[in-house]
């Protein structure tokens, strides 16, 4: 996939910048999927412009930890810079889903929480976090995420959210895993929102 990178100078970080947080699934089959997440990736990359930060992380059995995290990076004031960043994050990307693993666990909530503390410790002007997943949170024995999410500030955006073959028998399982998170992240203070027509990507990144 061609990019053709933005890379303007957005002003002073503090008052401009913008932070996103992409969460990828690696659990089961969901690893399939990777490809698409690529997709995603790419056109993030091309949204973002100098002194903005951006993510990648896996879900796996335990997220609430900065081993997930994938890449990496807060671009550089010269374009020129920030545009190899991009170039460099790109091919980590495409490097790790060439040998991706699959996980037995999905850690969604802990994945939520380490990438709110990443984006508040920036204080970035918009926070977006990126989960691509099912959203059939699985967690290993004596894993506690019964925890209260703070997302004051956040738009969540679910992507990507493929159907189970057990909601194909009961489609009313998949309705109640898109209406858990929204409660979940509404009740935290976030703005939730669901793609799954990778065409509507322009919608994704706030200006």
């Amino acid at each position: 996939m061609a990019l053709g990178f933005s890379a303007c100078s957005t002003g002073p970080h503090k008052s401009h910048n913008k932070g996103v947080y992409m969460l990828i699934d690696t659990s089961g089959t969901y690893t399939k999927e990777l490809q698409k997440a690529q997709q995603i990736i790419n056109y993030t990359l091309s949204q973002l412009n100098t002194g903005d930060s951006f993510v990648v992380a896996s879900i796996d059995t335990g997220s609430f930890s900065e081993k997930d995290i994938i890449a990496k990076i807060t671009f550089d004031d010269r374009p020129s810079k920030a545009n190899q960043q991009k170039r460099a994050f790109q091919k980590k990307i495409q490097d790790y889903i060439k040998h991706v693993k699959s996980s037995p666990y999905t850690d969604i909530t802990g994945g939520l929480l380490q990438a709110t503390e990443y984006l508040d410790e920036r204080a970035t002007r918009t926070k977006t976090i990126m989960i691509f997943s099912d959203l059939k949170q699985e967690l290993k024995k004596g894993y506690i995420r019964d925890i209260p999410l703070s997302l004051d500030g956040y738009e969540v955006v679910a992507l990507n959210v493929t159907k189970l073959r057990s909601d194909n028998i009961d489609p009313r399982e998949y309705m109640a895993r898109l209406k858990l998170w929204k409660a979940r992240v509404e009740d935290g203070g976030g703005k939730w929102d669901v793609i799954n027509d990778l065409e509507r990507l322009d919608t994704l990144i706030k200006k």
